[in-house]
């Protein structure tokens, strides 16, 4: 076992419990007296705060409203997890497993002072040809995944960056562009290995654990850490080649780009993906729509479906064909290299729709120009308008799951985007964000907001975000697995409800 600024978990936790900073433990022979006790794999390491090790452990893509921690853990191998959940539990130290760090609800937030749980040892990453499976570690994160899938001649839903750790995006339902070829990837989970809430290391499928199967595809934070998910494959679709038009429109065509999208309510066909980002063009001092249509299937499919689009006459257009494990990385026009820079504050809020609404997009539009003209700071926020075909999602039925929305059309991302404190902009953002978000869940569809779990801004409410009919039933489950809500940052489920 290796240390930096380290201790045994054993001595941190006793310290921690007891209110003695962990930071003042610096005479090293104390230190390494106390290693030399324990009983840790040689992969497991102990960080603190000060240490380079530390910051590379706990670092996140979001600070905004972020965790604090006292102590980082980085268990290499199960066993040692283990032992990290029981002493953990047994000490009522609160703690965040992280993969990818890439969440960013602000409930997050209400960890101060805690332990972080790391499981970058945790990423393998195993593709079954014979039996057409992807079996991957907990901290796993998409771009690890492009290449082995691709090549083994496979393909898999993804989402829509390379950055997040791919079990976190499942456990919150796994919407993606695909979801009208392949649906959600909690559709492609066969089985999780889980340390749950009392340190038990159980396996969980459609036979083996079955309800806790049923919670973990949709609200699977609140149940346990996943040490390994196994998913099921598909073959790929037009040889895993995928067709990709990025354009731009400038401000005075927001109006018939919009209008366009509204069509797309009778249906969306389903090899479509819609995404279109409303952003700040710092060339040409105003907002524009930069759009990325993508189709996944034959070329020429592809451009007749585009064809409305490249009628409104783009003031740019750039169309290539890229392999299914390029396209995320490279298409878009690159933009997944800029949404991944972690460090920044990241206030967002988001809105589900079954319904479009032209006249809200337009609203938006103009409202976050004039923030673009007034906080020039945050120049870097952007109004994303992700549209996804989705009858392989509907074919599934809505009971087989724990996720509430399968019948969602649009996902509209309302991102603020700054770097450094500002609290000034903090407050300007809140107000726009809920405004815009209200406005969106007005005209979406719904009777009341409904929010993709994974883009939850964390202050709406349990219905919001799990839906009515499944939170009886997840509360059940809570009871049985989390009575003590061990697992209660991450938009944390209720024990009863109502």
């Amino acid at each position: 076992m290796s240390f930096s600024l380290g201790v045994t978990l054993a001595t941190a936790a006793s310290l921690f419990f007891s209110g003695v900073a962990a930071g003042t433990l610096n005479r090293r022979d104390d230190v390494r007296a106390v290693f030399t006790k324990s009983h840790w794999s040689s992969a497991t390491t102990i960080s603190f705060p000060g240490s380079d090790s530390f910051d590379a452990k706990t670092e996140r893509w979001n600070a905004f409203d972020p965790p604090t921690y006292a102590v980082a853990v980085s268990p290499g191998s199960q066993s040692d997890l283990v032992k990290v959940v029981k002493l953990a539990t047994a000490h009522s130290i609160p703690f965040l497993a992280t993969g990818g760090r890439h969440g960013y609800t602000t409930t997050l937030g209400a960890l101060d002072n805690g332990l972080a749980i790391d499981l970058s040892n945790f990423n393998s990453v195993k593709v079954n040809k014979r039996a057409a499976t992807l079996t991957i570690g907990g901290a796993v994160r998409f771009r690890d995944i492009y290449d082995p899938v691709f090549e083994a001649g496979f393909e898999i839903q993804m989402g829509t960056c390379s950055c997040p750790g791919m079990v976190g995006v499942t456990l919150g339902g796994g919407v993606g562009p695909w979801g009208g070829v392949h649906g959600l990837l909690i559709d492609a989970l066969l089985s999780l290995r889980v340390v749950t809430a009392s340190g038990r290391v159980v396996h969980v499928s459609a036979k083996s654990n079955p309800d806790l199967f049923w919670a973990f595809r949709g609200a699977g934070a609140n149940f346990g850490i996943v040490v390994s998910a196994t998913y099921r494959l598909q073959k790929q679709v037009n040889r895993g080649q995928i067709l990709v038009a990025d354009m731009l429109f400038p401000a005075e065509k927001n109006v018939s780009y919009f209008n366009l999208l509204e069509a797309y309510n009778r249906k969306v066909p389903k090899g479509i993906s819609i995404s279109s980002f409303v952003l700040y063009n710092t060339t040409i001092g105003q907002a524009q729509i930069a759009a990325s249509w993508a189709y996944i299937g034959p070329e020429h499919e592809g451009r007749k479906a585009f064809a409305p689009v490249f009628a409104l006459k783009p003031i740019s257009t750039n169309i290539q064909t890229f392999p299914w494990n390029k396209v995320i990385t490279s298409g878009s026009g690159g933009i997944d290299a800029y949404i991944c820079q972690p460090g920044l504050n990241h206030n967002i809020y988001e809105v589900n729709a079954r319904k479009i609404s032209s006249a809200t997009y337009k609203s938006a539009f103009s409202k976050i120009s004039a923030f673009y003209k007034n906080n020039p700071t945050a120049r870097g926020s952007d109004i994303l308008i992700s549209i996804y075909a989705n009858q392989a999602a509907l074919a599934v039925p809505d009971s087989a799951t724990a996720y509430a929305y399968r019948d969602t059309v649009a996902y509209n991302d309302i991102q603020f985007s700054w770097s450094g404190s500002n609290s000034t902009l903090e407050a300007i953002t809140t107000a726009l964000g809920r405004q815009l978000r209200s406005e969106f869940a007005a005209t979406s569809g719904y009777s009341d907001l409904a929010v993709y779990l994974n883009s939850a801004h964390g202050d709406e409410t349990l219905k919001q975000k799990y839906g009515t009919r499944k939170l009886p039933r997840l509360a059940a489950l809570k009871k049985t697995w989390d009575p003590d809500r061990v697992f209660r940052y991450n938009n944390a489920l209720p024990t009863r409800y109502p």
